[in-house]
């Protein structure tokens, strides 16, 4: 017998709704998560978008857990009143040379199943947002806002209320395939040596280097580890929008956009700053320059200093500035040939919105 039923690596919101998923099938779970405290890195350093799946190619990973997983997560968040708002979201094109770009995201959009984003001519965009300017637009009507910190508590309650169990300040310093599972090193206030039947690593950031310590492991399933890190500035004065405000996505990102939080002020970001490791989350003010051309191609009224800088998260990334975007990776037994084992890797936006189906998708992983 191991000492540990099921071991889910890392507090993030979808290692929390995945314990939450096995839990409530049955499995005895304990967390461990190696910080002071649940999300504290990729999933409290964002912007809260609930995405409605229209960017990713059809057929992807991505397209498939963020639209399961806008719907799961829109009905868990109504049936336990959690906060959040359907506040929908412009995509603007600032030139007619941007229109294909809208062109592609539409086709997209329709192709995995989201009917409901439809284009917007200049002047209904500004009837939508008077403070936009924009050639044409899109509306994607679905798209939303959450308390990300409600929502993370809310799936740890229900873990723990299922006979889940939290271990926080709790690193893994090393981990072995035993003949049945794993012996893992837990580190901490306590530190000592446990047995686990099965693991889910979603260690986010950590994720490669956390399977890269795993000895036998395949190193050719073990992917190199990007960061790419996002800054965001917050708005002083009055609030311009009621609609979440994106450009024409770029490389790397879904250009600096404007969010609205669930108390109604306004963000712009995250940029893209690639940069050597996870370590750096403070926000150079010097940014803002950048910040300033960027939102004025879409909001012209900016006024000088109303930016301030706020926060920044770091995205894990699986591919380098100058590679192709790749797909989330849920790599179960199937993938990689170690049984009970799941390794959630490069979950980065829409991780958030797509945190219910992945969690469903690692069940399924574990049963198959």
């Amino acid at each position: 017998m191991s000492d540990i039923d099921c071991l889910v690596i890392g507090a993030g919101v979808v290692g929390l709704a995945t314990a939450r998923a096995l839990a409530l099938a049955g499995r005895e779970v304990v967390i461990a998560e190696a910080t002071e405290g649940i999300g504290t890195q990729t999933s409290a350093r964002n912007s809260e978008v609930i995405h409605a799946g229209i960017y990713y190619p059809p057929g992807s990973l991505k397209a498939k857990v963020c639209v399961e997983g806008r719907k799961r997560l829109y009905a868990y968040l109504a049936e336990r009143g959690l906060p959040h708002k359907a506040c929908g979201k412009l995509i603007v094109a600032t030139s007619a040379s941007q229109r294909p770009a809208l062109e592609t995201i539409l086709a997209r959009a329709k192709a995995s199943g989201v009917e409901t984003v439809r284009w917007v001519d200049a002047s209904e965009a500004r009837a939508l947002e008077p403070e936009v300017a924009c050639e044409i637009a899109l509306l994607s009507p679905e798209t939303g806002v959450v308390d990300s910190h409600a929502l993370m508590l809310s799936l740890l309650g229900e873990c723990e209320a299922a006979g889940g169990s939290l271990a926080l300040n709790t690193p893994i310093l090393g981990w072995r395939r035993e003949a049945e599972g794993f012996s893992v090193d837990f580190g901490g206030d306590d530190p000592a040596t446990y047995t686990a039947r099965t693991i889910v690593n979603s260690a986010g950031h950590g994720a490669p280097r956390l399977l890269g310590k795993l000895e036998g492991f395949p190193a050719s399933h073990v992917p190199v580890q990007h960061f790419a890190k996002g800054n965001y500035f917050s708005l002083l004065g009055k609030q311009p929008f009621s609609h979440l405000v994106y450009p024409v996505p770029e490389a790397a990102g879904l250009g600096i956009h404007a969010t609205i939080d669930m108390a109604g002020r306004v963000k712009f970001g995250p940029d893209v700053e690639w940069v050597a490791d996870d370590q750096d989350l403070v926000v150079d003010p010097a940014r803002a320059e950048k910040f300033y051309a960027a939102i004025r191609t879409y909001w012209p009224g900016l006024a000088d200093g109303a930016l301030v800088a706020d926060y920044a998260g770091i995205r894990p990334k699986l591919h380098s500035a100058s590679e192709p975007m790749p797909d989330f990776r849920i790599d179960g037994p199937q993938v990689h040939g170690v049984d009970n084992l799941v390794n959630l890797l490069g979950i980065e936006s829409p991780g958030l919105t797509s945190s219910l189906a992945i969690a469903e998708m690692v069940v399924e992983r574990l049963a198959a």
